[in-house]
């Protein structure tokens, strides 16, 4: 372990240990008590997915993993329909099944949650499909990472491949991505709502979505891990296929990097064109973190050296753009530059182009001294998070498997 790395392991040691004691957020949860336990946004389990990772990596103590763990399991359980990956049940499960590994613990609780989680996901998909039949486009919490069935289809990829529910979403997704109407301009995933999920004046004809929290990547990202692992189904490789010619047509390049658009309008497929003021800065939800390891992971799926190759050139300019990573003064997973560290480290891990593990440290360097200032607790926009990011740097592993509800591994 060299010093970059003992820089970044000490950064999140740090973190931990000002966040060992689950009491204080007990007493006070965030936002006035309105945070759910079972969030993985802001809530204690996400909190917990911190030291769960380090107890099963050998730094961290186990009985502080499961007191927060505990936390994340009191209080009322949402197992509504519209329960997904970072919220209720689904989330609770994802949480406990990354501490669980192979030890045995916690299984009778996992049963539960995993037949809750099986429900939702078989309502969703019944009126997913009611959807397709009747020629309707999709809104995205139908189908996105943080609400809909990619979310919920990257956890049963995680807890069991083998599960029909696995090869059901992912046999959604195919049909996802298959035309709903004959010679239409728009693809099947195009959203009827504008990009905060919701009917809006300002996107009276919806929008394409390519981001990989909300939009068409986590499903291109989805599809291409189950190849890779061989739990692909019928249709699988054509789809990410077609996902592929659609957002190539937005890819863009600029002297410094290739890019996609994080949303696309009627206006722009009309005009086939879009501005580079559209470009967004290089986070997890929206910009290259998201967007590069999805075309990545594609690559790898279709063994497609060329597009593996383009993702990881895209990733590795922006690294070494100053002008880039200015644009992430956040320190999230979500918005900021963790969420950029370990997309590129996932990255590396993978990648043709070896330079990519050149440019961590930097970043890292980057995120712990952002951590210096003063900083929110939660899992995507906060220190747990960051926590996370550097630590994986500095182990070089991901044990629990935590980042799966990030899609990126």
């Amino acid at each position: 372990m060299n010093k970059s790395h003992r820089t970044a392991l000490a950064v999140a040691d740090v973190i931990a240990t000002s966040l060992a004691d689950p009491q204080p957020w007990t007493a006070q949860p965030p936002g006035d008590g309105l945070v759910w336990p079972q969030s993985l946004w802001a809530g204690a389990a996400g909190i917990a997915l911190l030291h769960i990772e380090r107890a099963r990596s050998g730094h961290g103590d186990p009985e502080i993993a499961h007191a927060w763990l505990e936390v994340a399991a009191s209080g009322a359980l949402t197992k509504a329909a519209n329960a997904n990956l970072f919220f209720g049940a689904p989330a609770l499960a994802f949480t406990m099944y990354t501490a669980a590994g192979t030890t045995g613990r916690y299984q009778r609780a996992l049963e539960r949650l995993d037949d809750a989680v099986t429900s939702i996901t078989r309502i969703r998909l019944t009126a997913a499909h009611t959807r397709i039949v009747r020629s309707e486009q999709p809104e995205m919490k139908e189908f996105d990472l943080v609400r809909g069935l990619a979310g919920l289809g990257a956890y049963h990829l995680s807890r069991h491949s083998d599960h029909p529910i696995t090869a059901d979403v992912l046999s959604y997704l195919v049909r996802l991505t298959e035309p709903l109407h004959a010679g239409g301009e728009l693809p099947p995933w195009w959203t009827t709502v504008a990009p905060n999920g919701e009917p809006s004046s300002d996107y009276p004809h919806g929008h394409g979505n390519l981001g990989m929290s909300h939009g068409i990547c986590s499903a291109l990202a989805l599809l291409s891990l189950a190849v890779i692992r061989n739990v692909g189904v019928a249709g699988a490789k054509e789809a990410i296929e077609r996902i592929c010619v659609w957002t190539d047509t937005w890819r863009q390049q600029d002297n410094a990097a290739a890019w996609w658009p994080g949303v696309i309008t009627i206006e722009q497929v009309r005009e086939q064109r879009t501005d580079p003021s559209q470009r967004p800065r290089p986070s997890w939800c929206y910009g290259i973190s998201g967007t590069a390891r999805a075309h990545q992971l594609a690559g790898l799926a279709l063994a497609d050296e060329r597009r593996q190759k383009a993702a990881e050139e895209a990733m590795l300019a922006t690294l070494r753009d100053p002008a880039q990573l200015d644009r992430l003064p956040e320190i999230g997973l979500c918005h900021g530059t963790a969420g950029l560290l370990h997309s590129a480290w996932r990255m590396a891990s993978d990648a043709r182009t070896p330079q990519l593990g050149d440019e961590l440290p930097h970043v890292a360097a980057r995120l712990a001294a952002q951590l210096a200032r003063p900083a929110t607790l939660e899992l995507l926009d906060g220190a747990a998070g960051a926590a996370l990011a550097l630590h994986s740097f500095a182990t070089g592993t991901v044990v629990s498997g935590w980042d799966t509800f990030l899609l990126l591994g």
